[in-house]
């Protein structure tokens, strides 16, 4: 077992964090301390799961836990877009970074569902 800072999915979320940090910078006050905050704890929350995920023989609950936090990272980055917060540049790649946190999601569920099935 790979420790959880070696995975893939942890570095993808990681990398994903340190973006927000980068173009949170240019989010206006009202949106920068209330969105965007709540943006950043969900995503440590997401680091905090896959960690989990990665210790414990639970991982299919643990990693659809990741996912249904994942989807509400992508609603807020989309909110942040549409409130003017947000370039299509940097929208255009905060989604693609969580297009692909998603889909390693995803495939890790899949590949414990048939060993450790959910009670």
């Amino acid at each position: 077992m790979a420790t959880y800072n070696q995975l893939p999915v942890y570095k993808a979320t990681y990398d994903l964090l340190l973006y927000v940090y980068q173009i949170g910078k240019n989010v206006q006050r009202d949106y920068r301390y209330t969105l965007g905050e709540t943006l950043k704890k969900d995503l440590i929350m997401i680091l905090t799961l896959i960690y989990r995920a990665n210790s414990t023989r639970q991982k299919v609950e643990t990693i659809i836990e990741a996912r249904e936090k994942l989807v509400a990272v992508k609603l807020q980055l989309r909110l942040l877009h549409d409130l003017k917060q947000l370039s299509l540049k940097n929208y255009a790649n905060a989604s693609l970074m969580t297009e692909s946190i998603s889909k390693q999601l995803s495939a890790w569920q899949k590949s414990y569902e048939g060993r450790y099935p959910v009670t």
